[in-house]
């Protein structure tokens, strides 16, 4: 028996059941020459399947707008060779059984600087046209352009069902596109996409959710990132009190999102520290508690010695993992989404479970650079 024995516990949801409750977090590679997934790519995530992870959300893959991508090398989620090399990957990943896979669609909106991408005459999509520092750059898009947008992720959500994947990820965090309309700093439009509050500015996401919940298979589960912190400004927030995120997710659960994947830069920093105290909920245990979703938490787990120490008692600059155990043994959240440890080592999860801690290294950022 080790401490990590809660993490190694099956979760279901809809149709797709896991073994345990490990995700491999979705990460940016650009190892895909022209948008599209190389054999590399898919024995990467097929390594990671076979060493103990239960679910893996892919890294953003692009849906089809001209603009949703700045790097020719992140791998597309349309046009035909992209689409036949992710079905080699859910292949190889379903060779471990029981593991799942998701991809995460992406969009990175005004991320994108104009001009520059794989498309690079293409119109850089955002709510109104607007940077992150208030500057206008663009015209606001009209409602039938958002209207294609929302389509796009529509059309790669069935894709997604067609291919065999058991569940699929919208990317709707750390200020890509579908953040930046529930961003007020950047949603600045009228109408039905826009709005003085988070729930209005949240229609487009909505629209997004029911659209490829509709295309989905009904079994599969429709997971939603989101993030209150964006990669433009580290310090933001779009629900400021425990309300506010309750009428957000809410809104977000009606539409269809079956588990909330929560991002936070430290996952164990409280939420609203202000009403439960330096030790309270983290973002993915509010988003439970006030949606009654199961949640996926994540945001530095496992990255550094100091979190080898901890699992033998050591002090630690970050949490050890008896802390994750016991939140997911209480229901705080009921999965935890491991990245950059899992990025460098395809048997991370694999050691935890064993109990072969001693295996574990410390993070070491040249393993970017590769598809260990």
């Amino acid at each position: 028996m080790t401490s990590a024995d809660a993490l190694f516990t099956p979760f279901t949801c809809r149709g797709m059941t896991i073994p345990n409750r490990i995700v491999m977090a979705p990460m940016t590679r650009s190892q895909s020459p022209g948008g599209v997934p190389t054999e590399d790519v898919k024995n990467y995530y097929g390594r990671r399947a076979a060493a103990d992870v239960g679910l893996i959300v892919t890294e953003g893959t692009t849906v089809d707008r001209g603009g949703a991508s700045n790097d020719p090398r992140v791998p597309n989620f349309h046009a035909p060779e992209a689409l036949d090399a992710w079905g080699d990957v859910v292949e190889a990943v379903h060779k471990t059984e029981g593991a799942a896979i998701a991809p995460q669609l992406w969009h990175v909106g005004m991320v994108r600087k104009p001009g520059t991408g794989p498309v690079p005459e293409a119109v850089s999509d955002s709510p109104s046209g607007v940077t992150h520092q208030g500057k206008e750059v663009q015209p606001v898009p009209t409602d039938s352009e958002v209207a294609d947008m929302i389509a796009a992720f529509a059309k790669a959500a069935g894709d997604a069902s067609r291919l065999g994947f058991d569940a699929v990820e919208l990317h709707g965090a750390h200020g890509y596109l579908i953040d930046q309309f529930f961003w007020s700093m950047m949603n600045r439009r009228d109408g039905k996409y826009g709005g003085e509050t988070l729930t209005e500015r949240a229609a487009f996401a909505a629209e997004i959710i029911r659209g490829s919940r509709a295309a989905m298979n009904d079994d599969m589960p429709l997971i939603l990132r989101f993030s209150q912190w964006k990669q433009q400004e580290y310090t933001a927030r779009l629900a400021e009190t425990p309300q506010e995120l309750e009428a957000f997710v809410t809104l977000l659960a009606d539409a269809g999102v079956d588990i909330f994947h929560c991002s936070q830069r430290r996952w164990w920093e409280p939420e609203f520290p202000e009403i439960d105290g330096d030790e309270g909920l983290n973002l993915a245990g509010w988003t439970k508690k006030l949606s009654g979703k199961p949640t996926i938490t994540v945001g530095s787990v496992g990255l550094s010695s100091d979190f080898i120490g901890s699992f033998g008692g050591e002090g630690s600059k970050t949490r050890p993992i008896a802390d994750i155990v016991e939140r997911v043994e209480k229901g705080e959240f009921d999965l935890v989404a491991v990245g950059r440890a899992l990025l460098q080592d395809a048997d991370w999860a694999a050691k935890v479970k064993d109990g072969r801690h001693d295996e574990l290294r410390p993070f070491d950022a040249a393993s970017l650079a590769t598809l260990s």
